[in-house]
């Protein structure tokens, strides 16, 4: 049986939670022909079945994501898409497995930072979660990486402002942490007292740094 007969869209249904059990039962069950199955079909003729294999493939990634980390180049590639469902999905699915490839990313930034530049809101909101991931895991990421992130702070909605500082908080450190609370003391009068509450959570975080 293949996989694509599990797929919501195969199925009839409109809602996502035939991709989400089977995105369990393929990291519980770690069938690699399967996940394969689903990479081969993101280029599929019908943009239902490559909109539900990378929903099941991200929803690995938030799980095992070492099982799909092995595609990152496909997934990359889903950047340069007419379809925004496989640019935002790619970008998803790069941030479950930014820790596991960051060096290959890392080689991919200026394309990553202009697929953010130009993206939908969850392309940009797990495009600085991807980048704000690589820039913790090194001193040279971090000094290319950073300025990018705190000048997304500084511009970004407010609505979205806390969210994005709680990513970029994996990528302060003692040499930046006064360049990051600089930019959330000064958008702090913009926030409402529930966003203020999460960026008080965000500055303690710092002050332990």
């Amino acid at each position: 049986m293949s996989v694509l007969e599990k797929l919501a869209s195969s199925l009839g249904r409109r809602d996502d939670v035939p991709n989400q059990q089977l995105a369990r039962e393929l990291a519980e069950s770690e069938d690699a022909e399967a996940i394969e199955e689903l990479v081969e079909n993101l280029s599929n003729k019908d943009r239902n079945i490559q909109s539900d294999c990378i929903k099941v493939l991200y929803e690995i990634g938030y799980i095992r994501p070492e099982l799909i980390a092995g595609y990152v180049d496909d997934f990359l590639g889903l950047l340069k898409s007419k379809n925004n469902r496989l640019v935002w999905g790619g970008m998803i699915a790069l941030s479950t497995i930014a820790e596991l490839q960051g060096n290959k990313l890392y080689r991919h930034l200026d394309e990553i930072k202009s697929t953010i530049d130009r993206g939908s809101v969850i392309t940009v909101d797990r495009g600085i979660k991807t980048l704000s991931i690589l820039a913790s895991q090194s001193q040279e990421y971090r000094r290319s990486i950073f300025p990018y992130l705190l000048q997304h702070l500084r511009s970004c909605r407010p609505k979205d402002f806390p969210q994005r500082a709680e990513y970029v908080l994996a990528a302060v450190d003692a040499t930046n942490k006064d360049a990051f609370l600089e930019v959330i003391q000064k958008r702090i009068p913009e926030m409402k007292p529930s966003q203020v509450k999460r960026l008080k959570r965000v500055l303690a975080s710092v002050e332990k740094l």
